[in-house]
């Protein structure tokens, strides 16, 4: 081949002209944002993003668990094929939405207002959490028309919570997103390392941290304190500032004892919509269902609260049987790849919800990166559902059982052959195959 034509063959490219053209031609994956994210943070910051409870063991479980699973496509014509559904009896163009998380200003100064403009954009609902670091006011200013569902502690005490969620009401919220495995703070080692107490401890490995991400540093000092404005039922007025009750809020914990009594009173003084989160027992799952909830968010918080709790893809089956169509189930934790959701909704689950990966988007390009991991991930769905055979959300959630398999389905071991793959059988010769004349 001569030299002209391999030049012929060379497509040389400009400089991007913006941030999402950047994005498209380095990242093609969740995993390389966590790249960038980790270029982009202070190690103690990515850590607070990346750790998990103890030895991380339900972290690592919550990723794992998704290999556990095969996929075995249907042939037959794929055509106008669609993402688009329903969550909480509303429109979704995926079934993916953006989970809560707190401290979100802390990866970058857009914090809460980039995510749900980027889930506006995308056509997908938004959770805000009630550790958040911008008001659920300012939050609603910055995003007409976007579906945004509010995240609360369960209390004890009927004047707060009917003040709460007077304002949650009043901001435009639709629906309330309940945490039930936070009865205590989880043991999060990587955060105790990094002088993540409350309140924070500054060392001086986090100093130099910062000084070497000098945009990060830059945000961070420019921007408002981080603060956490909708832990009380009054909207805050003035410039938002920090104290060590909320950095101990944050990292230590400040939670009531609540029962199920508690969560009944939520039900019964709220007319929207309302997500149990943090449940990975059927029983419970049960129960929340005859009270009259609308959702599980099957969860073991990313693995950041108790370890070695279960997985939420290890008792979907389970939860599925559990809940009989009584209510919606949505999972989180561990959901890297477009794949994953698929492979959730063909175990029952109705949508599937992110955290850790639009978090690296936020950090790594602030909007517009987390505009690109819900590209990503809707490409993913996208082939894979193409690959699959289906056509359509309703489609895999009625018969994607057939679809996949876990290892354990794949190989069944007889009596004799209990720890290895059975041998295939013997073909049957005929005479004239042993050349019998």
């Amino acid at each position: 081949m001569k030299f002209k034509d391999i030049t012929a063959l060379a497509s040389v490219q400009g400089p991007a002209r913006s941030t999402a053209e950047r994005l498209n031609r380095r990242c093609y994956s969740v995993g390389d944002m966590q790249k960038l994210a980790a270029k982009a943070l202070p190690k103690s910051i990515l850590d607070y993003i990346e750790g998990g409870g103890e030895d991380e063991a339900s972290m690592r479980r919550n990723i794992e668990s998704y290999n556990d699973w095969s996929f075995m496509p249907k042939w037959g014509s794929v055509e106008n094929l669609s993402l688009k559904t329903t969550i909480l009896g509303g429109p979704s163009s995926m079934p993916l939405w953006l989970s809560p998380t707190g401290g979100t200003r802390l990866f970058h100064p857009q914090g809460e207002i980039a995510a749900a403009r980027a889930a506006r954009a995308a056509g997908v609902p938004y959770g805000l959490a009630h550790l958040s670091t911008t008001t659920m006011e300012a939050v609603s200013e910055a995003t007409p028309g976007l579906r945004r569902w509010f995240n609360m502690e369960p209390t004890n005490d009927p004047a707060l919570l009917q003040a709460v969620l007077d304002r949650v009401s009043n901001a435009g919220y639709e629906a309330l997103i309940v945490n039930i495995d936070c009865r205590d703070i989880g043991h999060r080692e990587r955060d105790y390392r990094n002088g993540f107490t409350a309140p924070p401890s500054i060392k001086p490995k986090t100093v130099l941290e910062g000084a070497l991400r000098p945009r990060w540093a830059l945000g961070f000092i420019t921007s408002d304190a981080i603060a956490f404005p909708n832990l009380d039922a009054e909207v805050p007025t003035g410039p938002l500032t920090s104290t060590p009750d909320m950095w101990r809020t944050l990292l230590a914990g400040a939670y009531e004892p609540t029962d199920w009594n508690d969560l009944a009173e939520i039900r019964a003084r709220w007319n929207g919509p309302i997500i149990l989160k943090g449940c990975v027992n059927p029983k419970d799952a049960a129960i929340a269902a005859g009270m009259g909830f609308d959702a599980i968010q099957a969860s073991n918080h990313g693995g950041r609260q108790l370890d070695h709790m279960a997985s939420p893809m290890d008792v979907l089956p389970e939860m599925v049987a559990a809940v009989d169509g009584r209510m919606e189930i949505i999972v989180d934790g561990g959901i890297r790849r477009g794949s994953d959701v698929i492979k959730a909704l063909a175990l029952g689950a109705d949508s599937c919800a992110i955290g850790r990966p639009y978090l690296y988007g936020l950090a790594a390009a602030g909007e517009a990166g987390v505009a690109h991991v819900l590209k990503l991930f809707k490409a993913e769905m996208h082939r894979t559902m193409a690959l699959l055979g289906v056509t359509s959300v309703a489609e895999l959630k009625e018969g994607g059982r057939e679809l996949i398999r876990h290892r354990r389905e794949l190989f069944v071991p007889g009596p004799a052959e209990s720890n290895q793959v059975a041998a295939a059988p013997e073909p049957e010769l005929s005479l004239a195959d042993m050349g019998t004349p």
